[in-house]
């Protein structure tokens, strides 16, 4: 019999691997992270209404139409080694920023996948956001975490060094010890990624603050330079202070959560 022993909720083999447990558990609270699943476009580009979905589980959000758009390893590049798949942004105008502008591609991780972070307590738990990137463009990138009353807030800041490169980032967040997160069905976290902030919607990288902030102060405008790329995958979101390797799940089980 290949099983050393069966318990409840897990199986652990004679050589001491274990399936099921704790070891199972949900490490990277981001589904699709390595956007393998694009079940409404099936690869074709896109050009979002506010709110749309482009591929599985990611939101584009925009305050004027027609200003990017989105596909499925848009612009053929090679990933990065071990994926095989990324979502593409790119910029369909030179658009300028007015101060309540905000062009986005956003991730809503669900309560339940995040209620053992015990943030909006003192006991909150960092967190480790990592991920891939390439932009035609370089500087100062930035996001936010943010929870569904969009009354807290944690802009972060990123680099691009080298243009249409792939580089693979990661920024550490102190698990917030304040407002009401949501741990069932609804919204637990929000994560937005940047693609032209305008100030209103911009706040200090680095902190929780009880503003809408959907990214970091002087980030870069993907949608400021026409024909501007900006592509993303292996996102990860983890307990911890340390980015660990990219969470691979089977293909039936990363189809099923989206």
């Amino acid at each position: 019999m290949p099983f050393g022993s069966i318990s409840a909720d897990k199986i652990t083999n004679s050589d001491g691997f274990t399936l099921g447990g704790s070891g199972a558990a949900m490490k990277n609270r981001i589904i699709n992270g390595a956007m393998v699943i694009d079940q409404r476009n099936a690869g074709a580009s896109v050009t979002p209404a506010n709110a749309t979905y482009t591929l599985d589980r990611w939101v584009a959000y925009l305050s004027q139409t027609s200003k990017y758009s989105v596909q499925q390893n848009a612009g053929s590049v090679t990933p990065p080694a071990g994926f095989s798949n990324y979502l593409g942004v790119t910029s369909s105008a030179a658009t300028s920023l007015g101060a309540t502008d905000y062009y986005i591609i956003a991730h809503k991780i669900e309560g339940y996948n995040m209620a053992d972070l015990n943030w909006g307590s003192a006991n909150a738990k960092t967190v480790t956001l990592s991920f891939w990137v390439r932009s035609s463009l370089t500087g100062t990138f930035g996001g936010s975490l943010q929870n569904n009353n969009q009354d807290r807030s944690y802009p972060f800041a990123y680099t691009i060094s080298s243009a249409n490169t792939w580089e693979q980032k990661s920024v550490t967040i102190a698990g917030d010890t304040s407002g009401t997160w949501g741990t069932t069905n609804g919204i637990g976290i929000l994560l937005w990624m940047g693609l032209g902030i305008g100030s209103t919607y911009s706040g200090t990288a680095g902190s929780w603050s009880g503003s809408v902030y959907f990214s970091a102060t002087g980030a870069t405008s993907v949608v400021g330079t026409n024909g501007a790329t900006f592509y993303i995958t292996g996102v990860q979101l983890e307990a911890g202070s340390t980015a660990t390797s990219f969470d691979y799940r089977p293909y039936g089980t990363e189809l099923a959560l989206c």
